[in-house]
């Protein structure tokens, strides 16, 4: 119960001691018993202490103190909350044995850590809370069920190790994934994105090109290559101010080569890839392309079949209003090639689909009509040349300079953008295929949009707080792994009825807080974690977890 002085006075004397009280079971009460004798007050004054009673209450109250710290829980440098979202990762990558291959790194290096383990752990960790690689190690690794064995030093040295080799841990979970899950590469997706650094200074990995997000800074460039079902089998890094477009050649060709792929493949991108260099590229290797193509810069006898109405066909949804309008043609088209310092023309037989959108041509005229009044506002202003941006094009500059500018609106090109706005035009070699299906395959590219984004905003890819070109692409390895494993996840295990967004959550969200004998799950209830916890037959609906319960999401086989 609690400690205190008690004073016995005996032939003249003041006898100290320390006692404690207590509830007995026996007396169904209080009752005491002595802690410490502690002899006279006068014995105590004859050592030198003026107030022994004052001195020793002191004691007791440092007595009752500590005993009332020591009922108390204290918080602790160490967090009681679990993540536990990244069970289907873990799942996953022991199906596809990925750490069997790992492995074999050990027999040509001194890792004095497991690469395995920190290579899976950094996938969990983006996953469930990206963050700068310091913080990871800090805050969020020790937050994962199972602790991790390596040093933040460590960390980076392994980081450099993948990167330095990333081409070939893509390789192994491409074979792998292909393996296990199937991958379908009748038709591949490819598209390019690009990160920006905050740095002032370039170097030969980050230089500055063009960048996504209209920034200055030096960038690095990333090919994304999915197959037919929006698995991602292909990553590229390539610095920022080279062209995108080699890239789909060289991840395509080698792609194929690792998987013995012998057969015909349909190169899907946008019009940024779109280029006579990939195009004879496929024809040579026995594949097909599926690209977009500007309007405007069509000959003027395909613009004119642009805007001939005759030929169209509408597609509604079932109110009836107009989604899209399409018309197609099949002929042999010109393009030039060069070959040993000649420029030579061949004619290609392609199959050239029109598209006309009416939500997209009222956007497209919205942006026009600004840009326009933004131009004409400026030129009444005499702003300088370089304070029109994108709305220069619509101005005919006359001095030059890049001072004052002599300017007039230029009238033909506001008309061209008007008179093609809403219209898009489709390239591909398969004549054979019908127009819907070439709509429907060029608009699933939006998924490796969708993919780009995972990494830019679920994952935080960037900023990127690494400086070595190595950890860099270690650092990018990570985060396509753990889109591959999402992808996974979402196409072949749940048949795509989740949306990524609904995944994620649940990744980031699914946590358990130690209590005294058992965890608590704080995850908030949604439709997802139900069906999940069906599939699956996990307790992960339960409030209360036992630790075997934990370990039995943990060791989950899918």
């Amino acid at each position: 119960m609690a400690f205190y002085l008690k004073k016995t006075k005996l032939k003249g004397r003041t006898y100290l001691s320390i006692d404690e009280s207590f509830y007995s079971h026996e007396k169904k009460g209080t009752a005491h018993k002595c802690y410490q004798s502690l002899g006279s007050v006068e014995t105590w004054k004859k050592k030198g202490i003026e107030d022994p009673i004052s001195h020793f209450q002191k004691k007791v109250d440092a007595l009752n103190q500590e005993k009332a710290d020591a009922g108390t829980r204290k918080i602790s440098d160490i967090s009681p909350i679990l993540h536990l979202g990244y069970f289907p990762l873990k799942s996953i990558l022991e199906k596809m044995k990925i750490k069997k291959y790992v492995d074999y790194f050990k027999l040509t290096n001194d890792f004095t850590y497991d690469l395995f383990e920190l290579l899976s752990s950094l996938v969990y960790a983006r996953a469930v809370n990206p963050c700068s690689k310091y913080r990871t190690f800090h805050e969020v690794l020790p937050s994962l069920y199972e602790p991790v064995s390596y040093s933040y030093d460590q960390l980076l040295d392994g980081l450099s190790f993948l990167g330095n080799d990333y081409e070939k841990f893509v390789e192994l979970f491409t074979v792998q994934t292909k393996h296990v899950f199937g991958i379908d590469t009748s038709k591949n997706y490819f598209d390019c994105t690009n990160f920006y650094f905050e740095i002032d200074r370039e170097d030969d990995f980050r230089r500055k090109g063009p960048s996504k997000e209209n920034r200055k800074e030096p960038v690095v460039g990333l090919g994304l290559l999915l197959d037919s079902h929006q698995i991602p089998v292909g990553m590229k890094m390539f610095p920022g101010n080279e062209s995108e477009k080699p890239v789909l050649r060289d991840v395509i060709g080698l792609l194929k080569s690792q998987n013995n792929i012998n057969g015909k493949t349909i190169h899907v991108a946008d019009k940024g890839l779109n280029c006579t260099k990939n195009i004879i590229h496929a024809r040579k290797n026995g594949d097909g392309y599926l690209f977009s193509k500007s309007v405007k810069s069509l000959p003027e006898v395909e613009k004119t079949w642009v805007l001939l109405d005759a030929g169209f066909v509408d597609v509604k949804d079932k109110h009836g209003k107009v989604l899209y309008r399409y018309k197609s043609c099949i002929d042999e088209f010109p393009y030039k090639v060069e070959q040993e310092g000649k420029i030579y023309t061949v004619k290609l037989r392609e199959k050239r689909l029109l598209t006309y959108n009416p939500s997209l041509a009222a956007k497209k005229r919205y942006e026009i009509n600004r840009m326009i009044e933004k131009a004409k506002a400026l030129t009444a202003s005499q702003a300088k040349r370089t304070e029109y941006g994108e709305a220069g094009k619509y101005v005919c500059f006359t001095d030059g300079k890049g001072n004052r500018a002599s300017v007039s609106m230029n009238q033909d090109a506001i008309d061209k953008d008007l008179r093609f706005a809403g219209y898009n035009l489709l390239v591909t070699s398969e004549i054979e295929m019908k127009d819907p299906d070439i709509y429907d395959v060029y608009h699933n590219l939006w998924r490796i949009e969708e993919s780009f984004k995972i990494m830019k905003s679920d994952l935080d890819a960037r900023p990127v707080f690494l400086q070595k070109e190595e950890t860099i692409k270690g650092h990018f390895l990570i985060c396509y792994l753990t889109v591959l494993l999402e992808r996974i996840f979402q196409f072949k295990i749940l048949e795509n009825k989740y949306s990524t967004t609904e995944i994620f959550q649940f990744i980031k969200d699914f946590k358990v807080t130690k209590g005294e004998s058992k965890y608590i799950n704080t995850t908030k209830s949604s439709d997802f974690i139900h069906e999940l916890a069906l599939r699956s037959k996990l307790p992960l609906t339960n409030y209360f977890l036992s630790e075997t319960q934990i370990k039995s999401i943990l060791k989950y086989k899918i």
